[in-house]
């Protein structure tokens, strides 16, 4: 199976996005935890349509023109973190959840910090949410991007905030 990849900019800095024929596998900040970066046996190809198209919406998002990402999405994990994913892509824009509202919906409670794990490892960087998740009553917790990402989506998200252009 062959991985196609793009590094796409973004306000908050450089995305790689990846893909495979079954759907986007990936859209990470390059510095973010977690990403092991570009791996051998990946072929660049900036003009791809699924990449082209994820570039796209993730710039919509960004301009504040979209909410939601409609694309195919194949990101690989363990069934638990495709699960925690997947609540975690249910979450709308400008809403927040808890690790520990999430990991009850999974009908897992007390697994908060297995969630948390799992979503560290969210390979789909804004298109699959996980800056929306906080801790226990309220509290700004980690995030693979870096807190001052997770900080300047969540203030974007709520309006209270431009994007600024990382430098």
């Amino acid at each position: 199976m062959s991985t196609i990849w793009r590094q796409h900019a973004t306000p908050l800095g450089p995305m790689v996005l990846a893909a495979a024929p079954e759907g986007l596998l990936g859209a990470w900040f390059v510095d973010q935890a977690y990403f092991a970066g570009v791996a051998a046996g990946w072929y660049e190809e900036a003009a791809n349509s699924l990449l082209s198209e994820a570039a796209a919406q993730l710039d919509a998002w960004f301009a504040g023109r979209q909410c939601r990402f409609d694309l195919p999405l194949a990101p690989r994990g363990t069934p638990f973190q495709r699960a925690v994913w997947e609540q975690i892509a249910g979450i709308g824009h400008g809403q927040t959840r808890a690790y520990g509202t999430v990991a009850a919906a999974l009908g897992k409670s007390g697994a908060a910090r297995a969630v948390g794990a799992a979503t560290g490892r969210n390979p789909l960087s804004i298109i699959v949410p996980c800056h929306r998740l906080l801790g226990h009553r309220g509290a700004l917790a980690g995030y693979a991007g870096g807190l001052h990402r997770k900080r300047a989506l969540l203030a974007f998200e709520a309006g209270n905030a431009p994007l600024a252009l990382a430098g």
